[in-house]
């Protein structure tokens, strides 16, 4: 058992002990970026170790802090630069800040409302940008989506806004549905960007295309999907390759959606797989491997489900009665992962239950690492670390961490070259070392 008390971010003693498997070599980590939602190949997964050892995990201290404004957008990093947004004094922030201090390079605001036109429920949990930046290398252009529509390119190095444009005012979209017997819930726009190639990828939940695609360049409408409902609450598309042809997954207010990207079939149906969940809760970001598709959520449903994807359409391959409400699952060596209520670990191939267990809130998120560890930020401020190896058959924890948090862990945790940042839905970033890494 690892007890760890760490000054200024509070501490709890892990429950579990482990024995040390990790050689530590060398100071120095593999660095990754993170600079899309849920990381650099959008699927929660890192090239970087978790830099545990038994003598420690976390400095002591954050490295930095800062209020970036209310809203469950979580940050991405993109050469050693944090990009992040927020709801401050009836605007939208956009914010550049350099990742080993936390001092602001840039900052952008406009004038927006804390909740999307059509918002109605739950409104005391979703206010503020929920979407999360998307970076774009080949341009060096950053994409934000606010809870009302708003879509903007910006140059992610000094922040010049180079187009805009409101996807309500150019296109008719509708309140959600009410789902089931549960009461009418419309977060607002909720899905990140998703740039390919020469075109950001939206999920807009039109009656003219629940996904759009514009120029980077310009902004200029570039094609609407087939498919033609709302829009889920989900974290945006995913991309997925389906025997050779580009695609996007969503997760819209009733159909898993796989749909063309390229060429004159853009947006055209590849396949479709009915999923309504009461309260407009499609909620977990679908998570590709191959292709396959993994699909959860609660209420209704209370299952995860594997689909699998062909040009000729989808079919179910295996269905298991436990789930998640928030957190988006993680493929990593075959075994799935997330974390709700307790964490779970699932057979890729067959969906059978390896192992369960932990004590965690109902939200949070999950990042795999090199080294076959798990970093878990859930609850209230919960940030813990969890042996994954592929072998094992029940739930080990390494190291447990109460940083506190006002509400639910939904911004999403980040590991980028050495630091975590963990974000409050508030507006509280934090930035703390991973000792292992050699960052300090």
């Amino acid at each position: 058992m690892m007890t760890k008390q760490l000054r200024g971010l509070g501490c709890r003693p892990s429950i579990v002990g482990c024995l040390w498997a990790l050689s530590m070599t060398t100071t120095a980590a593999l660095s990754d970026d993170w600079s899309h939602w849920r990381g650099p190949r959008r699927d929660g997964v890192s090239a970087e170790p978790s830099g545990w050892s038994p003598n420690g995990w976390l400095s002591e201290r954050p490295v930095w802090q800062a209020e970036v404004g209310a809203g469950a957008s979580s940050p991405i990093v993109a050469d050693d630069r944090v990009y992040v947004m927020g709801w401050q004094d009836d605007q939208d922030v956009v914010r550049c800040l350099r990742l080993g201090d936390g001092e602001e390079v840039w900052r952008r605001s406009y004038a927006a409302p804390l909740r999307g036109r059509l918002a109605t429920g739950d409104e005391s949990f979703y206010s503020g940008p929920s979407s999360t930046p998307e970076f774009d290398s080949r341009s060096d252009c950053l994409f934000t989506l606010s809870v009302d529509g708003e879509l903007r390119c910006w140059s992610a190095r000094d922040g010049e806004l180079i187009w805009r444009r409101s996807l309500h005012e150019d296109f008719p979209i509708e309140r959600r549905d009410r789902i089931g017997r549960s009461g009418l819930r419309d977060y607002g726009m909720t899905g990140s960007p998703l740039v390919q190639g020469d075109q950001v990828i939206v999920e807009v939940g039109s009656s003219e295309g629940t996904v759009m695609a514009f120029s980077i360049r310009d902004g200029k409408h570039l094609w609407s999907s087939e498919a033609k409902e709302p829009a889920g609450h989900s974290g945006g598309p995913v991309p997925i390759v389906v025997e050779g042809v580009p695609c996007v997954a969503v997760l819209a207010l009733r159909h898993l959606w796989v749909l063309r990207t390229e060429g004159d079939s853009a947006g055209q149906t590849v396949a479709s797989f009915e999923w309504e969940t009461s309260f407009a809760n499609n909620i977990p970001t679908p998570a590709v491997h191959g292709q396959s598709i993994l699909i959860t959520t609660k209420y209704n449903h209370e299952t995860i489900c594997r689909i699998d994807v062909t040009l000729d359409g989808a079919e179910r391959a295996w269905e298991q009665q436990v789930a998640s409400g928030v957190c988006s699952p993680v493929i990593h060596r075959d075994r799935v992962y997330w974390s709700s209520h307790e964490m779970f670990c699932l057979d890729w191939d067959t969906g059978d239950v390896r192992w369960r267990g932990g004590r965690f809130g109902d939200a949070g998120s999950c990042i795999a690492t090199s080294d076959d560890r798990m970093i878990v930020w859930a609850g209230r401020g919960k940030l813990a670390l969890v042996d994954i190896d592929p072998d094992q058959r029940e739930y080990r924890e390494l190291e447990q961490h109460e940083l506190g948090a006002p509400s639910d862990a939904w911004p999403h945790v980040v590991l980028a070259d050495g630091h975590l940042l963990v974000k409050t839905r508030e507006g509280l970033v934090r930035c703390i070392s991973v000792l292992g890494s050699g960052s300090r």
